[in-house]
């Protein structure tokens, strides 16, 4: 039974959380609990406990005598993994990416500086195994294999930096990756120069080089920009190479 209520108000949020973050609910909009129930046929504990996962996403806010209200977005928690993947499956994507691109040109490379000078062998060792495996999935339209070694990689910079605060937005890299990846916002082989690249930081980390880890990880996160210009251009920009 426990799973089952799990998966009832799983089935509530994902239908409430994406349309919320697509706008299809302005802010202010008030939502009935008993109206929720209702459409979606299911109990008043499960609305709730729906409810409450959005809340500590900060969609939405209950007021008693009012209802569910949703928030501005100015005041969602935009680092929260699920709020990426429903801004990411909306009309509004190119800006969202963008935006999650500058941050990643923000902290990546300090952190691929830090992973220079902190990284364990292990983790060494890791980057370069996921590296390697993404040279090695980069052709044949191999996207979803390449996809994981991608994650990985970048996963690993982030916690071999050392600093806890750039380990914990791990999963924000991962959504914005995944989210590409899903939604036909890459190529269907990777840039070849791109993929060169992540072996290339790996062995300036390996090597203790923070100068060139940040340089060659900034190039990287250039080279995803330009290419968002080409995929996803935002409204009244071109689509097209250059």
């Amino acid at each position: 039974m426990e799973n089952e209520g799990r998966g009832l108000h799983m089935k509530v949020l994902e239908s409430l959380g994406p349309a919320i973050a697509a706008g299809a609910y302005p802010a202010g909009t008030v939502l009935r609990t008993d109206e929720l129930e209702e459409r979606f046929e299911v109990s008043r504990t499960v609305v709730r406990e729906a409810v409450r996962v959005l809340e500590s996403m900060q969609l939405v806010e209950s007021r008693r005598r009012v209802g569910v209200t949703v928030r501005p977005a100015e005041r969602w928690n935009v680092f929260d993994p699920y709020v990426i993947r429903w801004r990411l499956a909306g009309a509004d994507r190119p800006r969202q990416l963008r935006s999650l691109t500058e941050l990643r040109s923000a902290i990546e490379p300090a952190a691929a500086a830090l992973a220079a000078r902190f990284a364990t062998p292990a983790q060494c060792a890791a980057l370069t195994e996921h590296a390697l495996g993404m040279v090695s999935t980069s052709r044949g339209r191999q996207l979803a294999a390449y996809l994981v070694h991608d994650i990985a990689f970048h996963r690993q910079i982030l916690t071999a930096s050392g600093n806890e605060m750039f380990a914990r937005l791990g999963d924000v890299v991962a959504e914005v990756l995944s989210g590409r990846t899903h939604h036909h916002v890459m190529f269907p082989d990777p840039d070849p120069p791109a993929v060169t690249l992540h072996v290339r930081v790996a062995e300036a980390i390996r090597e203790g080089d923070a100068v060139a880890a940040e340089r060659l990880t900034r190039e990287i996160t250039v080279g995803a920009m330009a290419e968002l210009e080409v995929l996803a251009p935002e409204s009244g920009q071109p689509a097209g190479r250059g």
